[in-house]
């Protein structure tokens, strides 16, 4: 009894964790669009305010561990650079083509997660993950806008956008290896200043200014920063640590149902009957994904990630 009573909290927690991401997560465009930067620009202070803000706590957990493995470490920074490479990739695909393709292209991320879950987790993923899977994407196609298929044009906006997705999913895949080994903070930090250093990088690069925006511009970046990525990016490394990100990240499907109703309530945005029928599409995906995986269990697929581990 205790032992199912301990593993019933840790199913609500991880819930609760998945639940909290969601929400922060979804605030994240109305944040930029608000903020009226470059999106580079806002990217860098999303990532850069973490690791100021997060600095201390970083470094007295660090103390009282005996060691950071320096293979996991480096696994870590690579998740960062791949972060920085997927916000980056998605903002400059937007510039060039407009919202719709890139950040419907950048959604296709769990399908390159599931893909890669099963080449190098070795995970077994049923039929049924698959047609969730797919039933998610395509309400969050509904939700973003997406009126026919000839909507997808070949393009560099919308190869960015694809690449962007291929990025989002390495994250996703190192990170939960990076939290087989490092906790939630350490692995934010770490992650987050490496993905600093690359967005700088790329701001100087493109000649995008970092400096001398409105007051309420710097507001927004705050809001990004302590909401977007301390708040829901703790609790999404949370999740990573407890499930696989074959689950997590499908789950984050219901962030643009979920940005389209506080944009309906924010901004007065009206919501028809399709994009309804959209979010309805995207939760029952969600929900089938995760049935798919219930009676797997996490446990195989940790099993398969240090099996992957050790040959390696």
């Amino acid at each position: 009894m205790g032992w199912t009573q301990r593993h019933d909290r840790a199913r609500v927690s991880t819930f609760l964790a998945l639940l909290t991401a969601i929400m922060a997560l979804a605030f994240s465009a109305l944040f930029v669009r608000w903020a009226e930067a470059p999106g580079v620009v806002f990217s860098f202070y999303r990532m850069a305010i973490p690791v100021v803000f997060l600095a201390w706590p970083f470094w007295r957990r660090v103390r009282k561990a005996s060691r950071l493995p320096g293979r996991t470490v480096w696994v870590t920074v690579l998740s960062g650079a791949l972060f920085a490479g997927e916000l980056s990739m998605w903002a400059t695909g937007v510039m060039l083509r407009g919202a719709v393709n890139p950040t419907l292209l950048a959604n296709t991320a769990p399908l390159w997660v599931g893909l890669g879950a099963v080449a190098f987790f070795r995970e077994k993923l049923r039929t049924q993950f698959w047609v969730g899977l797919f039933l998610a994407m395509a309400g969050a196609a509904v939700i973003l806008g997406l009126d026919s298929l000839r909507e997808i044009q070949v393009g560099l906006g919308s190869l960015l956008g694809l690449l962007a997705a291929v990025f989002y999913g390495g994250y996703f895949l190192l990170t939960q290896r990076a939290r087989q080994d490092f906790d939630s903070l350490i692995c934010l930090w770490i992650s987050a200043a490496s993905s600093t250093v690359c967005l700088f990088i790329i701001s100087l690069a493109f000649q995008l200014p970092l400096t001398g925006y409105p007051l309420f511009s710097y507001l927004w970046f705050l809001a990004g920063g302590l909401i977007t990525q301390v708040i829901g990016f703790l609790a999404l490394n949370y999740a990573l640590g407890k499930i696989p990100a074959s689950l997590v990240s499908p789950s984050l499907l219901v962030q643009p149902a979920v940005t389209a109703l506080l944009a309906a309530w924010l901004l007065g945005e009206v919501l028809n009957a399709l994009q309804i029928l959209g979010g309805a599409a995207v939760l029952l995906g969600v929900v089938i994904v995760h049935l798919s995986r219930s009676r797997g269990g996490s446990g195989e697929t940790r099993d398969a990630m240090r099996r992957v581990e050790t040959s390696a």
